[in-house]
């Protein structure tokens, strides 16, 4: 068996493209745009990087664009000052704060001082309980993604069993609330499952989000199973640093139904749900329907 590659580029380009009609839509009937800023603290290089690209994609989509740049040294106070004045601007339906944040800075305090509408990250302790107890909520970025890549693969995730392994806030807990949320039955493991292997060979997805270099080998996936590799690390062979996910992939790919690779799998749907997240805080801002097939 070779499983299908699930090519997490087309797949962004299209919610994009989505996101990007449903502005032209707004504007065009509505005079509406859909407003997002992204605050970042400091000068970290990776930050930088995303925050660039987040905009440009913002852009692109025709929304409007707000970037803040603090320096490093910024009080709290006047971050918690500037998202005051984002939270009571009505030209801004979307807020984030990027992390990680510097050392003086309390990150939970910051996140929860956002509008609960307008988290788009949905890390807000608001969201994560609404999402937690079924209801309508933000919902975090790279999960939403993963859901939407597994709808289009499945149909109905109904019956099917999920294993996530991995129980980060802001991944593996979110992803299970929503494999729930779709009728899975769901088992959320980690670094002190017992028998982990055994546990993940009982999946029928198994979403992989913990940080370790492929971690799961080929003989801990079920046969035609769907595996989507959330991790991206960096890894160093042959004197060259390489990109790989959580997964073992050429081990997984053989067994597998269908697979995200990485580079070019989950990664690019993040960004593209940041944009359906916008879109959707836009609309219920204005109480209009919200976008088929862009939320949770």
């Amino acid at each position: 068996m070779t499983a299908r590659v699930i090519d997490g580029k087309a797949f962004a380009a299209g919610v994009r493209a989505q996101v990007a009609a449903h502005v032209a839509r707004l504007a065009e009937e509505r005079s509406i745009v859909p407003g997002l800023a992204v605050v970042l603290v400091g000068e970290d290089p990776a930050s930088q990087v995303y925050v660039r690209n987040k905009g440009i994609q913002t852009k692109e989509a025709g929304m409007a664009s707000f970037e803040h740049k603090l320096p490093a040294e910024t009080p709290e106070a006047e971050l918690l000052t500037l998202i005051d004045r984002l939270n009571a601007d009505p030209a801004v339906h979307g807020i984030l704060v990027q992390l990680p944040l510097p050392g003086h800075m309390n990150a939970e305090k910051v996140i929860n001082a956002i509008s609960p509408a307008k988290d788009v990250d949905g890390f807000h302790i608001l969201n994560v309980g609404l999402l937690g107890t079924g209801q309508k909520a933000m919902v975090p970025c790279t999960p939403l993604g993963c859901l939407m890549m597994l709808r289009d693969h499945h149909g109905s995730l109904a019956g099917l069993n999920a294993v996530v392994v991995g129980r980060s806030n802001i991944v593996g807990k979110p992803m299970a609330q929503l494999l729930l949320a779709d009728s899975c039955t769901v088992t959320v493991a980690h670094s002190r499952t017992k028998d982990l292997a055994e546990v993940c060979r009982g999946a029928d997805i198994l979403v992989a989000a913990v940080g370790r270099p492929e971690m799961i080998r080929g003989d801990w996936v079920k046969p035609g199973a769907t595996v989507i590799d959330v991790g991206i690390n960096r890894v160093e062979r042959d004197g060259k640093t390489r990109l790989v996910g959580d997964v073992d992939y050429a081990g997984a790919a053989a067994v597998a139904g269908a697979i995200t690779p990485v580079p070019g799998g989950v990664g690019p749907m993040t960004i593209a749900c940041l944009l359906a997240n916008t879109l959707t805080a836009c609309c219920r801002a204005h109480g209009l329907a919200e976008p088929e097939g862009l939320t949770a």
